[in-house]
């Protein structure tokens, strides 16, 4: 369970997806069920390099796996979603991480 600082005004919570479908689906969580704004909110490949994800989803997904795509999604490492808390956000953002499939959640 990621700790969170009930007193501080402001902190930021972040975490890693598998796939920017996951990824897109915490952000819709963290908005429409748990009223964040999306503005405090930040969507990024979690290394350098571009990546859709480390599994392909949704439109990065082949619609039939034997036969591929001639376009392949850049699969090059996780997703990171980060958040602007305030307040005790934590424990509903932390929520809607976790259930769009959420890694390695942290504060800081």
């Amino acid at each position: 369970m990621t700790r969170h600082a009930a007193n501080d005004s402001h902190s930021r919570l972040t975490a890693c997806f598998a796939s920017r479908g996951d990824a897109e689906r915490a952000v819709e969580h963290l908005v429409q069920e748990h009223g964040l704004a999306r503005d405090a909110i930040s969507v990024a490949a979690a290394r350098q390099a571009n990546s859709a994800g480390t599994t392909a989803s949704g439109a990065d997904a082949s619609a039939n796996p034997d036969e591929g795509s001639a376009f392949e999604p850049a699969l090059g490492g996780p997703i990171e979603v980060s958040v602007e808390l305030k307040g005790a956000d934590g424990t509903r953002a932390e929520k809607a991480f976790r259930s769009a499939g959420a890694t390695d959640i942290r504060q800081g």
